[in-house]
């Protein structure tokens, strides 16, 4: 008796614990975590293309540009880095476009056109939970990733990581801040896609034209004045930015386009982008497609 009394004071409006609807909610966005990271280890097409991706290009791009020595050293000759270091943040921040925009959009856009959504409602699995597992999915294959590339980058190809703690607090605010707007942007995008076929072809040239322009595999000063422009209107070109203040030395930041890490647009333009992902996908989302 006394513990039915304690639910349903609970339940009730006026009962002591109001925050009693929280764990069921959490319980069900751990659980649809779980099914997720447990559906993407799965498939051998996806972890390839978004988890293992830059990995596999550093190594590529470090071993192929080996031979030309170190880049970016002073007329001393000192301050100079090895071509693996160079690429090391702009594949730093592609593993986050992979993994929240590529991933998310065309995940969502197939599990849309397959009717998965439409079914969601009969199943225990609430909105809440399904959201909760798609950023949970994101943010935990990220930081794995992420943690892959630097163990790969300094014991692989002899990478020198930063040693100062506040290089270290900095690449966390940009790893927090980039995903939850890649995030963002992968759950607006994946609007755009009429089918489940399409969904790869839509999102694969967006993804890569956005990597090339952006400083991830080019030098971002090579580029003519009006693609850089371009380029500086999407988030990728600003969070590859950021990582090279984290894992560049100093005197790199004079070949930037203004010639400083400009670390205060950085963030204001990634911010900028995660409210034009969350409103575009709070106007745009649909839980099923559209005929």
């Amino acid at each position: 008796m006394s513990t039915t009394t304690q639910r349903t004071t609970a339940a009730s409006p006026g009962g002591g614990r109001s925050g009693a609807a929280a764990p069921p909610i959490l319980k069900s966005g751990l659980s649809a975590v779980r099914l997720e990271l447990r559906g993407y280890f799965r498939t051998p097409d996806t972890v390839f293309f978004t988890f293992l991706f830059p990995i596999l290009m550093l190594g590529i791009f470090g071993v192929a540009f080996q031979s030309m020595g170190d880049i970016g050293a002073r007329e001393d000759g000192s301050g100079g880095i090895s071509m693996a270091a160079y690429y090391l943040p702009g594949l730093a921040a592609a593993g986050l476009l992979l993994g929240g925009v590529q991933n998310l959009a065309v995940d969502i856009a197939r599990e849309k056109s397959e009717g998965w959504l439409r079914r969601l409602g009969g199943t225990p699995l609430s909105p809440v939970g399904y959201f909760l597992g798609k950023a949970g999915l994101v943010a935990i294959t990220s930081l794995a990733q992420l943690a892959l590339l630097l163990l790969f980058a300094r014991f692989a190809l002899g990478v020198e990581l930063p040693g100062e703690p506040e290089a270290w607090l900095r690449l966390g605010w940009l790893f927090l801040l980039g995903i939850a707007t890649m995030t963002a942007l992968g759950i607006a995008l994946s609007a755009v896609p009429r089918s489940s076929r399409s969904a790869t072809a839509v999102v694969l040239p967006i993804v890569l034209l956005l990597q090339f322009v952006s400083g991830v595999y080019l030098q971002f000063t090579m580029l003519p004045d009006w693609l850089q422009n371009i380029a500086g209107i999407f988030p990728l070109k600003w969070l590859a930015q950021g990582m090279r203040s984290v894992f560049l030395p100093e005197q790199f930041a004079a070949v930037e386009q203004s010639g400083a890490w400009d670390l205060g647009l950085v963030a204001l333009n990634l911010a900028v982008w995660l409210v034009v992902g969350v409103v575009v996908s709070l106007l745009t989302f649909r839980w099923q497609r559209r005929s």
